[in-house]
């Protein structure tokens, strides 16, 4: 396909303040290093650096923060075209996050009322999503009004132009009112996506479940649009299932780990802009785990998100270890 963009991504774009102390409870942490964050930012930014042509969507603050994170944006090559500045007074979401141990990492969450989750209907542009060959959903976008009637717009935009529609399910259970409202937003976008990426847990969200099985996931999403799902089981590794029943199988690499945020998003960038270029189901899921083992090992989730080269010498320096 000849298009302009290879991916646009849509959904929210925040603040990380991430704890520079390490090892102790944020009640006594003083110092934070600020990054952008929001997974479908990241997803975009990861996508650039790995070099791909990447726009995005999404509605920031009229402030310095909204600047700092259209600025950070643009510098790292993603085109900001579908940015809207909001002119009522929302603000941009801010992360906390705490450092207490590789085991013991927590994020504090300031969602009320952000400029993310005010992204209208009208202002999602038909042209503008007809330029890239994949939209990328984030799941949280989906948690209110009118930012859901957005992205089911701009979900209708890319299915009556050709446009293939990757969901990263990117389950906030804070930002939801109910289990039940989220396995009915989660399942309308899923049943009409190309590709649905998510962790287990996640999975069970979109399907109101506990303790869901991969087989009743796939039997169930591979009645719709679907035609490949990604299913991530953590240090265990992932899964990807293909409606042709083709079954692969990804493990995870080995990493000297900071903190647990930020491997999903760089999973997806580094998933999605592996098969974007060619490569194989079997090839991405690699991709994926050491982008994902690389991000863990670091301080951001953005700044954080590795070169091609990086996942490569990654993959090569462990191949005789990779699923044992």
């Amino acid at each position: 396909m000849n298009k302009e963009f290879d991916i646009i991504a849509i959904g929210r774009a925040a603040i990380d303040l991430n704890a520079v102390e390490y090892n102790r409870p944020m009640e006594e942490t003083q110092t934070f290093t600020k990054y952008v964050g929001g997974s479908p930012a990241n997803i975009a930014i990861g996508s650039a650096k790995l070099g791909l042509s990447v726009g995005f969507i999404g509605k920031l603050s009229k402030d310095q923060h909204g600047n700092f994170i259209k600025d950070y944006l643009e510098k790292s090559n993603v085109n900001t075209e579908g940015v809207v500045i909001d002119t009522e007074g929302h603000k941009s979401g801010l992360a906390f996050t705490e450092i207490k141990s590789p085991e013991e990492c927590s994020i504090l969450m300031y969602r009320d009322e952000v400029a993310d989750l005010y992204l209208k209907p009208e202002e999602i542009s038909e042209d503008y999503i007809k330029r890239s060959k994949y939209l990328v959903i984030s799941g949280t976008a989906l948690s209110m009004s009118p930012s859901r009637e957005a992205i089911l717009k701009a979900l209708a935009i890319a299915k009556n132009n050709g446009v293939k529609v990757i969901f990263e399910i990117d389950y906030r259970p804070y930002t939801w009112k109910s289990k039940e409202e989220t396995a009915v937003y989660y399942s309308l976008v899923a049943k009409e996506a190309d590709i649905v990426i998510g962790t287990r847990d996640e999975f069970d969200a979109l399907e109101n479940v506990e303790d869901g099985k991969n087989e009743d996931t796939v039997n169930y999403l591979f009645n719709y649009s679907p035609k490949l799902i990604v299913i991530k089981h953590g240090k265990e590794g992932s899964y990807a299932y293909e409606k042709t029943g083709e079954v692969y199988r990804g493990h995870s690499y080995k990493a000297k780990v900071l903190k647990t945020f930020g491997a999903g998003d760089s999973y997806a960038a580094a998933f999605i802009s592996a098969l974007t270029t060619g490569k194989e189901i079997e090839e991405a899921l690699k991709y994926g785990s050491a982008a994902a083992a690389i991000v863990v090992s670091k301080h951001s989730s953005s700044d954080a998100m590795p070169t091609i080269r990086e996942i490569e010498d990654l993959i090569e320096n462990q191949a005789k270890s990779y699923g044992k």
